[in-house]
């Protein structure tokens, strides 16, 4: 791009502004316009030869169109820069939008430098709406193809050209809006300024409750999508209104320990969940403010599924106390495929309490084998996860959340199952729930506002039968004490327990860090991605979220 251009809103259009190289025949006001046509003296094919030339778009071809299209957009003429895209009626929709529903009245548009075919550029807006104003400042950016059967070279329209946070089907808006306080289980305020992984979450709860707000409603600027029942999403406050409270369950100071723990990592979440109630309290997610990772997340949770799997073995009498004989050989064998532990380690005349701590592998496949014989081998899994954990029900926690699925298999995927691989997917909100359900006894379903605000049913569970749950926190205690979680939980005071875990995902050459565990009446589970072992990374977000109870 030639540098030094601008292009600038001045008065509710758009007109060109020219920093050092200007730009002929664009009709700027008081400008020369002379031999302009609708896209500009450059808004014509480019090939125009009309021969229809296909291939990669030259050097000359990005810097001509994305100017001119910048330029089109920059006076206000949607038409003219829509038939410098490939897709002209989406564009000129969208371009129309932007400036009369979004109430776009000037801006600055820097563009930067070329890279490729994909042209970077920044944006300063005044949002004005009622007498309120306030500047509106992002970066986007665009690519040049050529047009499959023009053979022009023509902008890749997508939503986004217009904003990074436009979707297909969403619009840019501005005017009046409920505002809510949230609050947290003390009544002190949550912003998205003060806790950035709460955006997404903030923007739910006001979506979902904020009816019956009385007195003078805000002025904002959001993102609409095209679901209805799709939350909003808050770009700017132009003006607060009267505000309601909303209760939450979140604990400030928890939520800040979040915020925190996460930001040491470029991909990372984590939630934590009051076991006696099922209260959320903390949602943190690395980055913050965009897809809620911690909650709406699917992957496979890796060794932390061995929680279930214990359970499983316990319903099925396959295993007696922690202190039960086992075996833990190198590898086994399950349908013709080899399972082996991390670094081929084995545990001679050790217990299911070794086997639990140190994370054996294959103790969990070679001790399931007679599953086979009850004709459950497929099914048992599922079963105990949903029966006593809530895992594959529906969960209304009150903003949205992605459900565990811990399907029915069949083969080796039975056996991968068992340790968290195969087609089990969880998110931190899940195995944070592990850790919650172990410590209570039994499962009480997240939730993050008050249970009576739900409007969905909640999931119930049978309570942790006979002496399981006490087996099950004495592994998880040998685990935070003399195991694989011990050295992210040596600083971790209180009742404990815990269970790490790491899953190998395709395409990715570490595995995903998981952990959870829990201190006192606080469980939290978290995922790092690309972390490695869940005793690093995963471990320690978790532990520094338990010490701030």
């Amino acid at each position: 791009m030639r540098s030094g251009v601008k292009t600038a809103f001045v008065g509710g259009v758009f007109v060109l502004v020219a920093g050092g190289v200007g730009f002929a025949g664009y009709g700027m006001p008081g400008g020369d316009s002379e031999g302009a046509g609708p896209g500009g003296t450059d808004a014509v094919p480019l090939n125009s030869s009309g021969s229809g030339d296909v291939g990669e778009v030259t050097a000359e071809e990005v810097e001509r169109t994305s100017r001119d299209f910048l330029a089109a957009w920059a006076r206000g003429d949607a038409d003219a820069a829509g038939t410098l895209t490939d897709d002209p009626a989406a564009a000129r929709e969208a371009l129309r939008g932007f400036r009369e529903t979004g109430h776009v009245e000037n801006a600055v548009v820097t563009p930067g430098t070329a890279n490729g075919a994909t042209v970077p550029y920044t944006v300063k807006a005044t949002i004005s709406f009622r007498g309120h104003e306030k500047e509106l400042a992002y970066a986007s950016e665009l690519t040049v193809v050529r047009g499959r059967s023009s053979g022009r070279a023509l902008v890749d329209w997508r939503p986004t050209v217009l904003h990074p946070k436009l979707v297909e089907g969403a619009t840019l808006r501005t005017g009046e809006a409920e505002t809510i306080q949230a609050v947290d289980r003390e009544g002190r305020e949550l912003t998205a300024e003060e806790y950035p992984s709460l955006a997404p979450v903030l923007d739910t709860l006001r979506t979902r409750y904020a009816d019956g707000t009385t007195g003078e409603s805000g002025v904002e600027t959001w993102i609409e999508p095209a679901d209805a029942d799709a939350p909003n999403r808050t770009l700017l406050t132009l003006a607060r209104g009267r505000t309601k409270k909303l209760q939450t369950t979140l604990d400030a100071d928890v939520q800040a320990a979040a915020e925190q723990a996460v930001k040491k990592y470029d991909r990372a979440s984590v939630v934590a969940v009051r076991p006696s109630t099922g209260e959320i309290s903390a949602v943190a997610n690395s980055p913050a403010g965009g897809f809620n990772v911690a909650m709406e997340g699917a992957q496979a949770p890796g060794s932390t599924m061995k929680i279930v799997t214990a359970a499983m073995m316990l319903e099925h009498g396959l295993v007696g106390g922690p202190t039960s004989p086992v075996e833990c050989p190198k590898e086994v064998t399950w349908s013709g495929r080899t399972f082996h532990n991390n670094k081929n380690f084995s545990i001679a005349n050790g217990t299911f309490r070794d086997s639990f701590r140190r994370s054996c592998n294959t103790f969990f496949m070679k001790a399931l084998g007679p599953l086979n014989a009850k004709g459950v081998e497929d099914i048992a899994l599922s079963q105990t996860a949903r029966k006593y954990f809530g895992l594959g029900g529906v969960w209304s926690i009150g903003i949205v959340s992605t459900d565990a699925r811990i399907p029915v298999s069949t083969g080796p995927e039975t056996a991968a199952s068992y340790i968290g691989q195969g087609k089990v997917t969880m998110n931190a909100l899940s195995v944070a729930s592990l850790s919650a359900t172990v410590k209570n006894g039994a499962f009480r379903q997240p939730v993050i506002v008050p249970r009576e605000m739900i409007k969905g049913e909640l999931t119930t569970a049978r309570p942790l039968p006979g002496n399981m749950a006490a087996i099950l926190r004495s592994l998880m205690g040998a685990a935070a004490t003399d195991g694989t979680a011990a050295k992210a939980m040596s600083a971790v005071s209180g009742d404990k327990g815990a269970k790490t875990g790491s899953a190998e995902v395709d395409g990715q050459s570490d595995s995903n860090s998981w952990f959870t565990g829990y201190a006192d009446d606080l469980a939290a589970g978290s995922v790092v991605q690309s972390g490695g072992y869940g005793s690093g990374p995963a471990g320690s977000v978790v532990a520094s979220v338990l010490n701030a109870r």
